[in-house]
């Protein structure tokens, strides 16, 4: 084998090992985040508290991955992607584990504001690594498999909720939050920082410049709205998501009288839906680039999830369920790449985890939104609601001048 031959080995190795890593980190952060969802109810039963106060976790949690996002996407642009998404590993999956041994709210409260800290400082390394192992015509596909690296986490905690709650109880479960804590230290130890951040590290220190990340996210108009836009575009992915999957079980159980396993079998079928969604996604982003690829998914998202409230029979429920989870969560694969195609590399950590995280904090809203329109109205206002914010997130994918996927454009700077 020729020196070509081993460097191309080499590269390919090295990508294999981001991809892996990435679809990891994320897949492990979707597992502790998910864990929550399933022990809510005994926490709140064994320290006596009330619904709002057991809800709230949720929210600390939420309000951690905004901290998490901004504090470590900064901190990864300047010292290096690999160190500090090691860092974010270590911090959720310690916290995790450490709720075991909890022993009063405050520390519930503590704990999760930690994990949320870690979990959300991860998605936009991981991110942002992908972006810069891959080349750019290849971004779509690549984050498309990080993200159902965290469909897969979610599938892994229902069944291991399932399976150690009855067996150890809710604190049995948090246990194996320790875990990641071993893909932290083969990250550490067999990964290196992308060649782009080491040649944007090294242009720093020639410029002896220390530029705060945050303020690349605004440099023009143009820019600021490219981000404000990117913004609002996460609230609404996360938005139309935590509406769906918070609210469509428990609607449809009044609506057809669909049972609980029933309800399992429909979470299953839409997590599918998801899945195949992402992977078309990514494909047709690489493909036709992002106004194509979100126009055609946004449009499609709108359309279904209105219509679903005609389903009237356990086959429609289960069938729509792919549906409106393939197109409604499948455009969430392509994030990663949009977001990292607009920034250059020293501010890339920062965006991706800056936009997404606070997507995440506004669109996680949404379950209050449409818990409003239920009791208020009925349910077609409030799948109206749903459908409205995708048709306003088209008008915005519409709207943005360049968007610089395909490998065709250079990345705004």
């Amino acid at each position: 084998m020729n020196n070509i031959e081993k460097v191309g080995q080499q590269e390919k190795g090295y990508k294999k090992k981001v991809l892996a890593s990435s679809m990891l980190g994320l897949g492990l952060e979707g597992m502790d985040i998910l864990f929550l969802s399933f022990v809510l109810t005994s926490i709140i039963t064994e320290f006596n508290i009330s619904s709002a106060a057991g809800g709230a976790i949720s929210s600390v949690t939420n309000i951690g991955m905004l901290v998490g996002g901004i504090g470590f996407g900064i901190l990864a642009d300047k010292i290096g992607r690999v160190r500090v998404f090691t860092y974010t590993i270590f911090l959720f999956a310690i916290s995790t584990a450490l709720m075991a041994f909890a022993s009063n709210m405050s520390m519930i409260y503590i704990l999760r504001f930690l994990a949320g800290v870690g979990g959300g400082g991860e998605f936009g390394i991981g991110m942002a690594l992908v972006a810069e192992a891959f080349p750019k015509e290849k971004r779509g596909r690549m984050t498309s498999w990080v993200t159902i690296g965290g469909q897969l986490g979610a599938i892994v905690a229902a069944v291991a909720a399932a399976i150690i709650i009855p067996l150890g109880g809710w604190r049995a479960l948090f246990i194996i939050g320790i875990l990641p804590v071993f893909l932290a230290y083969y990250v550490r130890r067999n990964l290196d920082e992308t060649d782009d951040w080491k040649e944007a590290n090294r242009q720093a220190m020639l410029n002896k410049k220390e530029k705060n990340t945050i303020s690349l996210l605004f440099t023009s108009p143009k820019t600021t709205y490219t981000t404000i836009a990117l913004t609002i575009m996460s609230s609404v992915q996360v938005a139309g998501y935590f509406g769906l999957m918070n609210w469509l079980p428990s609607i449809l159980q009044k609506q057809i009288g669909l049972s609980i396993s029933d309800s399992s079998l429909w979470m299953i079928s839409t997590i599918v839906g998801m899945i195949l969604g992402m992977l078309l996604f990514g494909q047709i982003l690489d493909r036709f680039g992002a106004k194509w690829s979100y126009g055609i998914f946004l449009t499609a998202s709108a359309i279904s999830v209105f219509i679903y409230v005609f389903a009237d029979s356990a086959v429609t429920v289960l069938i729509g369920g792919v549906i409106v989870g393939f197109f409604a969560n499948g455009m969430n694969a392509g994030y990663g790449a949009l977001i990292s195609s607009f920034y250059p590399t020293n501010a890339r950590s920062t965006a991706n985890n800056v936009i997404f995280n606070t997507g995440r904090a506004i669109g996680g809203l949404s379950p209050i939104a449409i818990g409003y329109f239920l009791d208020s109205f009925n349910i077609t206002v409030a799948m109206t609601f749903l459908s409205a914010i995708y048709l306003i997130s088209l008008i915005i994918i519409l709207t943005m001048r360049d968007v610089p996927l395909k490998g065709m454009k250079k990345a705004a700077q």
